[in-house]
């Protein structure tokens, strides 16, 4: 059967891409999986891995996305959705509704999450604070 997606088949192994600073985030790593190439833009996915301590985060922001998605792989992050502290665990998937105002305040060293987003080039858009934010965990 054609294909009539205009998508194009994409295999990336771990040891085809290295994770890579200049991302969205100076204190993340960025590792790019290849499917915003291959999706021709309509959708990126990549990991994302703690490089350094956290200490302002993310600041208030909210993205012009259609979807995202969060799975966290490794470790944990706390997150305010609103004016809602959210506990993001291994294995915990998050769904941020588009235009959802949040803010990743707390990470592990070891944090590490999968990211789809769509498009691939969604905006973020920073926001008036919606509450206060907790102190982070110190890495010792």
């Amino acid at each position: 059967m054609l294909d009539k997606t205009g998508t194009l088949f994409s295999h990336v192994k771990a040891a085809d891409k290295d994770y890579v600073s200049g991302g969205l985030r100076d204190f993340f790593l960025y590792r790019d999986l290849g499917i915003a190439q291959a999706t021709h833009g309509k959708v990126i996915a990549h990991l994302v891995k703690a490089n350094m301590a956290p200490e302002k985060g993310t600041g208030w922001h909210r993205h012009e996305a259609d979807f995202q998605i969060v799975i966290m792989v490794k470790g944990w992050a706390k997150f305010m959705y609103e004016d809602k502290v959210t506990l993001v665990e291994a294995g915990d998937c998050v769904h941020q509704r588009p235009g959802i105002r949040h803010y990743l305040f707390d990470y592990s060293p070891d944090m590490e999450y999968l990211e789809i987003v769509s498009p691939a080039d969604f905006k973020t858009i920073e926001v008036d604070p919606v509450c206060e934010i907790p102190a982070p965990t110190p890495w010792n």
